[in-house]
């Protein structure tokens, strides 16, 4: 007798069946990871969508039809060749960031939604560049992001996608604007360093002037400080002979000088007077008589020296 007829054939189809039974289990079997779900079909039709956790599915009813992130994600576009108002062609190539906040809308809404969002970025670019001329474009960054966002996010809500930022990464204009370019930034430093350098010559002239300036108010204010020192400093001889003078008159005073001694003091005053600077010297009756009377006296002295002589 053969040996596969001495082996029961029931059991072995029992646990073939419970193998089988066992992988279509583990194959229906979902686990959904963090910051992903699942797009479930069933029966062709969309059914739900499966969040964080354990799920089964169905085997041969239901079935995954996309697998979805939710976490914001980046995407590079390649440069596009976009003309600005003037007519000068650029390249600009772009930076997306999204974010899909419905699965359903984005796995249904759109057949190639990374495609579709490159076109859609590339003709709102050409569309905003196209109002703006090169000077425009190349400093106004912030405002074409903005405009970009606002646009792209409004387009992408039907598809369940929501843009969060649009970034130009390059702005690359053409080989002989670049050259312009770099000319007038190089003959704007010139201008800028030759006012600099004429600031600081204007600089250092005021300074000096004004040193200049405080200089001879120093100068002047020392000055005025001796005069006024000198001044104060004959002020005060000027009262000390005043002060003596009034001293000796008032000694001269007290003594009851006779009238011999005072034209005798006359006569010496008139004399001091006399040997001054003065060209006009007008003298007192007083001092005349005194005069004449010594040049009397003076004569008979003379005489009697001759006759003691002879």
């Amino acid at each position: 007798m053969p040996l596969f007829e001495s082996i029961p054939v029931i059991p072995i189809i029992i646990v073939l069946l419970v193998a089988l039974l066992i992988a279509i289990l583990a194959a229906n079997l979902k686990i959904v990871q963090q910051s992903k779900v699942y797009v479930i079909e069933r029966m062709g039709a969309f059914h739900a969508v499966w969040g964080v956790g354990v799920h089964f599915k169905l085997p041969f009813i239901e079935r995954v039809a996309k697998v979805v992130s939710l976490k914001e994600q980046v995407v590079d576009f390649a440069p596009q060749p976009v003309i600005t108002k003037d007519n000068v062609t650029m390249q600009i190539d772009t930076v997306l960031y999204f974010q899909i906040t419905d699965a359903k809308l984005y796995t249904y809404g759109v057949e190639h939604p990374m495609s579709a969002i490159e076109n859609l970025t590339a003709t709102t670019l050409r569309n905003i560049i196209g109002e703006l001329e090169l000077d425009q474009s190349l400093t106004s960054r912030d405002i074409i992001n903005s405009k970009m966002r606002s646009i792209l996010d409004e387009a992408t809500d039907p598809w369940g996608i929501k843009v969060n930022r649009v970034e130009l990464k390059n702005i690359i204009p053409p080989r002989e604007i670049q050259d312009a370019m770099e000319k007038q930034m190089k003959a704007e430093r010139e201008r800028r360093e030759s006012i600099l350098q004429a600031e600081g010559q204007k600089q250092s002239q005021i300074l000096v002037a004004e040193g200049e300036k405080q200089s001879l108010i120093l100068r002047a204010d020392a000055a005025k400080q001796a005069a006024i020192m000198k001044a104060e400093g004959e002020a005060e001889a000027i009262l000390k002979v005043q002060q003596a003078t009034a001293e000796a008159l008032k000694l001269l005073n007290e003594a009851s000088p006779t009238e011999q001694v005072l034209k005798i003091k006359a006569l010496e005053a008139f004399q001091a007077a006399a040997d001054g600077k003065a060209t006009k010297i007008i003298i007192p009756s007083e001092i005349q008589g005194l005069a004449g009377l010594c040049a009397s006296a003076k004569a008979v002295l003379e005489s009697a020296s001759d006759s003691a002589k002879a």
